[in-house]
Formats: structure tokens, C-alpha cells, sequence
């Protein structure tokens, strides 16, 4: 018997999972790791916490195993968090800078005037949610003495994983750096001098989402993805036009659109969706910053839920919101506006406004942030989606899907196999070292079709352009 160990290390913990010869997940380990908000709009993990973690998750799926019957491993990762550790120990010189973090608004501004270059190098608009920002601030602030890299979670993990012998990262984290130019897949040298991030303190190598980065303990990395390409490769979504969703921390809509990168003038990003038998697939997609964590605001801040599981029975207890609106731009809000000075609002509440209305709101305001994403999606492709593929732990939500189609609208897919993300990185490490003849699509779970009348989706998207105004 064969395996492959395929890591999903998130916003909020890291995951390790073993596929079997058959390409299936067979067992499953996890850990949590801190959070920390130092300051209004900050965001910071512990960079060695989340080593340990994945050591530790490693060696508990590899329990009953030997190493020698581990063909490879994957590693997928939350994206844009940036790490900067020493050369030479692999250890952390400060906190992690989590994607969600916008400490670098204030130099985004210095840079205004290479806003233009930035974005067509890179097909991302200059903004503090990118790893440029954040290492700039970083290294406007620290004075660091020894030799130091800057990279993204999945270098950072390579890098400890062999010791050091391999500072690698793969097309898809590279491409959303905005340190690389989106065309070539290199490191820019006029966008470092831009941010001044030395480019001596960045990887080695971008390398193919499947090529060689190295070994752990004698076993090959042989894949590496940002989490939200992950889950597209493994929603099978190998050819342009295909869209997913990833509903996390928060939310990721993924349109392939095939080897040729496509500019958006409606507010989206261009990056590499993988690299992958010598091919590069490219991608638009717009980023939801807060989408689970809304729900989990709910629960730890306002202390309406006890836990996020009541969010659909108690949102369905009630047949609307009743014109309430939640616009949870906590720390801004991400495509299609990138608007980081936005700030959540809670709107349209009446003296009958109850709990309820409230957590249907919030639930509401994912849906919609997705379906501002799809309709930005449409105008650059000059086509409706028709068909949404979607994971993450939000798919489960039956309430929360069938709003999802009514919004689009159009049909939403949803996949049997909870943890997409390791199940995509696994796939890719496994076609990589020839374990698998060819990709296996996970299982259709459920479809949901729209129901809503055009009238009822117009009043209810209206109702929330209104309340983004607002927010705004």
C-alpha cells in the first residue's frame, strides 16, 4: 500500500490527511493555532506554532505507516500571510503578518502613483492584503541584523521541512505576492526596488505547483498550492470557464480561464490558478475577507450563538431578515471594491428586529459578497455562470446554499469530500510521483437550484448595494 500525506495549513489551524491508492482521504489529523489582533486592523499568527503544528499532524496520520509507504507529500496554505525568518536557524524574527491584516494601507498610499505598473505586472491591484505590503511595513519597522527570507506560508514550511536545503514556493503563491510579473512568473526587480523588499530574501525558486521541492524525512514534496487553487484543482476544474467557491475564514471564487491571463476592469484579480504538466492555468477571482468569520463574530463578540452550528436553524426560523443588512467589512472590504477604509455596518433594523433577523443577516451577507464576485465574473467574461462549485465548511449549510443559487443565480454544486483543499494538493503529489493514473473527481453531495423570483432577487440585491454604500 501507497499513500500520499497531503497538508492544509489554514487561516485558523493545520490539517494533515492520508489519501490511499485511490486517491481518497483515509484519515485525518488536526491542530489549532492562535490568533492574534494586536491592534485595530491587525492580524498575526505564531510562524513557529504552525511548524510544530504540522510536525505534529504529520506524525499522527503517519501512525500506523511507515515512511517508506509514503509516496509523497502536499502541502496547500492560506495565502498572502507573510513570514519573514532567519536564513540560517529557519526560525521566525516576528510574528507572521496574516492575509487579513491592512497595517500596510498607509504605504499602499506612498505608492499611489505606481499603482498602474503594479497592477499590470502582477494582474492585482495595489492593496495592503498582499504580501509586498506587508513585508514593507514589516521592514520599515524591524532592523534585522542576520540574513533573513520573506515568503509565504507554504516556502516557509518547505524551507523548515528540508532543513533549509530548498526556499522554493510554487506559481500559484508567487503570483499573489504582486512581487512577481503574472506573464513571465519571475520575481520583478522594479516591483522590489518599488516596495523595497530585497530580492536576496526571497525564494530561490518558483517552481510548477507539481514539481520537486525537495524531501521531508526521505519522502518527496512533490506538490505545492495556495489553498483556494487547491480546492479549484481538486473541484476539477481544469478548464477555462469553470468557477468554484471556497467558503472559510474567508471566501475565494475562482474562475479558470485557461493559459492566457485576463485582466478584469471590474475589480478582480488575475493569478495563476496552477501550474501542472508543464501547463499554467490562469485564473480570475475576487477575495470575500470575511465570511465564516462573521459567524464566529457572532458567537465570540456579540454572543448571539453559542456555537455556529445554530446559525442555520435559527436563520431559517425566520423568513427574511426584514430589510436588515450586515455588512461585515471588519477589516475593509475585499473584491470587488478593495475598499480597506469601508467599515461593517449593521443596517435597516426596526423595534421588531430580533436575534434571528440578525443571524440571517449575517448568513445573507455571504451569499451576497459571493454573488458581488460572480457579477463582476460575468461583466469581464461577457457570460452568465451557470454553475457554481463549492467547498469549504459553509457548503454544508443547505439554507446558506440555496440563498447562494437564488443570488447568482444559477446552479450551485457541492462536493461530498469536506476538506476539498487536502484533497487537491493530495491529488496533485500523487499524479506528480505516478501513484495515480489519472485525477479523480470527488462526489457530487448536492445541487441547489434557484428558486427566487427576479423580482424578490432585485429588491433583496438593491437592499444590499444600499448597505455597502453605506459602508463605504
Amino acid at each position: 500500500m501507497a499513500y500520499i500525506i497531503s497538508i492544509d495549513q489554514s487561516t485558523s489551524g493545520t490539517k494533515a490527511g492520508l489519501l490511499n491508492e485511490s486517491g481518497r482521504i483515509v484519515r485525518k489529523a488536526s491542530l489549532p493555532h492562535k490568533q492574534s489582533y494586536p491592534a485595530p486592523g491587525w492580524a498575526e499568527h505564531d510562524a513557529e506554532e504552525i511548524f510544530q503544528n504540522t510536525l505534529t499532524v504529520i506524525h499522527r496520520v503517519m501512525e500506523e505507516i511507515r515512511p517508506e509507504e509514503v509516496a509523497a507529500i502536499g502541502i496547500a496554505n492560506q495565502r498572502e500571510t507573510t513570514v519573514i525568518w532567519d536564513r540560517a536557524t529557519g526560525r521566525p524574527l516576528c510574528p507572521a503578518v496574516v492575509w487579513q491584516d491592512v497595517r500596510g494601507a498607509a504605504l499602499c498610499g506612498e505608492l499611489a502613483d505606481a499603482a498602474a505598473l503594479v497592477q499590470e505586472t502582477t494582474g492585482l491591484a495595489l492593496s495592503p492584503y498582499y504580501p509586498a505590503a506587508k513585508a514593507a511595513h514589516v521592514l520599515r519597522s524591524h532592523s534585522f541584523s542576520c540574513d533573513f527570507c520573506i515568503g509565504t506560508i507554504d516556502s516557509y514550511l518547505i524551507y523548515r521541512l528540508t532543513d533549509g536545503k530548498v526556499f522554493a514556493t510554487d506559481v500559484s503563491n508567487a503570483s499573489r505576492t504582486q512581487l512577481a510579473d503574472i506573464r513571465t512568473l519571475t520575481w520583478n526587480e522594479e516591483l522590489c526596488r518599488i516596495f523595497g523588499i530585497p530580492r536576496g530574501a526571497l525564494a530561490d525558486q518558483i517552481l510548477s505547483s507539481d514539481g520537486d521541492f525537495g524531501s521531508y524525512r526521505g519522502i518527496p514534496i512533490r506538490s505545492a498550492m495556495g489553498d483556494s487553487h487547491s480546492s479549484l484543482f481538486g473541484h476539477g476544474c481544469h478548464t477555462a470557464g469553470m468557477v468554484k467557491t471556497s467558503y472559510g475564514t474567508g471566501s475565494s471564487i475562482m474562475m479558470n480561464t485557461g493559459e492566457t491571463p485576463i485582466v478584469s476592469h471590474n475589480g478582480l484579480s488575475t493569478s495563476v490558478g496552477f501550474g501542472w504538466q508543464g501547463k499554467v492555468s490562469y485564473v480570475l477571482e475576487g477575495n470575500i475577507t470575511c465570511s465564516a468569520d462573521t459567524l464566529v463574530w457572532l458567537r465570540e463578540e456579540l454572543e448571539l450563538i453559542r456555537d455556529v452550528g445554530e446559525v442555520e436553524p435559527l436563520a431559517a426560523s425566520v423568513p427574511d431578515t426584514q430589510g436588515v443588512y450586515l455588512v461585515p467589512a471588519f477589516s475593509g472590504l475585499g473584491a470587488p471594491y478593495f475598499d480597506e477604509g469601508a467599515r461593517a455596518v449593521l443596517y435597516g433594523m426596526n423595534r421588531g428586529t430580533r436575534r434571528a433577523h440578525v443571524v440571517r443577516a449575517a448568513l445573507e451577507s455571504i451569499a451576497h459578497q459571493n454573488a458581488d464576485v460572480l457579477d463582476a465574473m460575468q461583466r469581464d467574461m461577457g457570460g452568465a455562470v451557470q454553475s457554481l462549485n463549492a467547498d469549504g465548511g459553509g457548503s454544508v449549510n443547505g439554507l446558506l446554499m440555496q440563498l447562494q443559487a437564488d443570488l447568482i443565480p444559477g446552479r450551485v454544486v457541492c462536493t461530498d469530500e469536506p476538506d476539498l483543499t487536502m484533497y487537491g494538493v493530495g491529488q496533485m503529489a500523487g499524479l506528480a510521483v505516478g501513484l495515480y493514473g489519472g485525477f479523480s473527481p470527488s462526489r457530487v453531495r448536492a445541487v441547489y437550484e434557484p428558486h427566487m423570483t427576479s423580482e424578490q432577487r432585485r429588491a433583496l440585491r438593491d437592499g444590499w448595494a444600499d448597505a455597502v454604500r453605506r459602508s463605504r
